[in-house]
This record gives structure tokens, sequence and C-alpha cells, in this order.
């Protein structure tokens, strides 16, 4: 199942440090077939506010995303985006292609009938 490093990026500075990570960052990614979806344009926020920018980078399992984030490859360049970046990064793992989000409500709602039974 696909996963995902997402990062919200709340300030944006283009610093020489920055430049430095990004050109680097691809070949921490190559080894675990991590690859930009999204990568830090203007989102139009068409509900609520977005302060910021997003970046999106796939990989095929949630252990190659991990494996990506602790390599030591990765590691070696972080604090060249992490010292003059503010922001959050999750990794996460996506939904099947099969995926339907009424399965999701069902499960949720037997979830919720589970919860209201006495127990003994």
């Amino acid at each position: 199942m696909p996963a995902y490093g997402f990062a919200h990026l709340n300030s944006r500075r283009n610093h020489s440090d920055v430049i430095q990570y990004l050109e680097h960052i691809q070949a921490t990614l190559d080894p675990f077939a991590g690859r930009f979806v999204i990568h830090g344009p203007p989102a139009e926020v068409v509900e609520g506010s977005w302060p910021g920018s997003m970046v999106l980078i796939e990989f095929p399992s949630l252990a190659e995303a991990r494996a990506w984030y602790d390599s030591p490859a990765y590691q070696t360049i972080l604090h060249l985006r992490t010292d003059h970046i503010k922001g959050d990064l999750l990794l996460i793992e996506g939904v099947g292609p099969n995926y339907h989000p009424a399965e999701r409500a069902h499960k949720l709602q037997a979830e919720a009938v589970r919860a209201s039974q006495p127990t003994d």
C-alpha cells in the first residue's frame, strides 16, 4: 500500500542551505522509490485558511517512507531545511486502490454501536 511523507511548511526561505537541500534530496529518495507528488506551489484555498506550502512525497510503503526518513543520507541533509524552514512532517499510509469511504462509515458506525453497549 502506498505511503506518503507530507510536509506543511509554514515559512519558506531561499537560504543557500535550503537550495543545497533541494539539490540533494532526490538522491536520498531514489533508494526508497520516493517521488515528489506535490512540491510547494501555492495552493488554491477553497475552505478555511492555509498558511505556507505543502510537499507530498509518495513511497511504495510506510516501511520505505520510514527507512528513507531514518536513512543516514537524509539525516545528513535534514538540518539544511529544518534550520531555516519551520513546519510539520508526517509519514502516513495511504489507502488502497479499492478504498471506498462508505466502508469506513460502516466501520465507524459499528464501533459506535459497540462502544454504546454496556459491558459486564
